[in-house]
């Protein structure tokens, strides 16, 4: 039924299911598959599982810092929608690779993630999103998902505005305009 339907969604939870079923680097193809297609949509709770079950592959296959890409990943999502559940089943997969996921506390809600971060130092260097997601191994989408969250977070409005706040103030200091000055945000531009 998902090849009748040919969309990204059915085709991304086709592949994602598909890899659950096979092994090596077949296994591998299937979940960046699922990622890449998923990350077209605005399933974002689906791309988000997506992360999460290639990153336990990933651990399995002995691959801890692949693995903990995935798996911050796809906890940050699952923190930020308030599945409370997955997000902690990723953080103790995380936890098995080595890794820890970042409390998320009224304090740390405001600071940049060290993704958000790099997609921010990419941003000012010029990058594209499509060449930011191969530069950090995720999707376009994702990285959309990111800029979203940076221009909330540092009350900016466009990439060029971002660019001139990392360029100024450094990426691990961006600093959110007082909330009065900040504009109302639909997502990056």
């Amino acid at each position: 039924m998902t090849l009748a339907s040919g969309t990204n969604w059915a085709l991304g939870v086709a592949s994602r299911s598909g890899a659950l079923l096979v092994e090596g680097p077949r296994a591998e193809d299937l979940y960046v598959e699922a990622i890449d297609r998923l990350g077209r949509t605005r399933m974002a709770v689906d791309l988000a599982r997506a992360h999460l079950l290639y990153g336990e592959w990933l651990r399995r296959e002995r691959r801890r810092t692949d693995a903990r890409v995935e798996l911050r990943t796809a906890h940050e999502l699952f923190s930020d929608f308030g599945m409370e559940a997955f997000a902690e089943r990723t953080r103790i997969e995380l936890l098995a690779t080595g890794g820890r996921a970042r409390k998320r506390t009224v304090d740390t809600l405001e600071q940049l993630t060290p993704q958000e971060a790099q997609v921010s130092h990419l941003v000012a260097e010029g990058h594209t999103n499509r060449e930011i997601a191969a530069q950090l191994f995720i999707s376009p989408s994702t990285v959309e998902y990111h800029l979203r969250k940076v221009f909330r977070k540092v009350g900016v409005t466009s990439r060029t505005q971002l660019a001139h706040r990392v360029i100024h103030q450094g990426v691990g200091v961006l600093q959110p305009t007082s909330t009065s000055e900040r504009p109302h945000i639909d997502g990056p531009r």
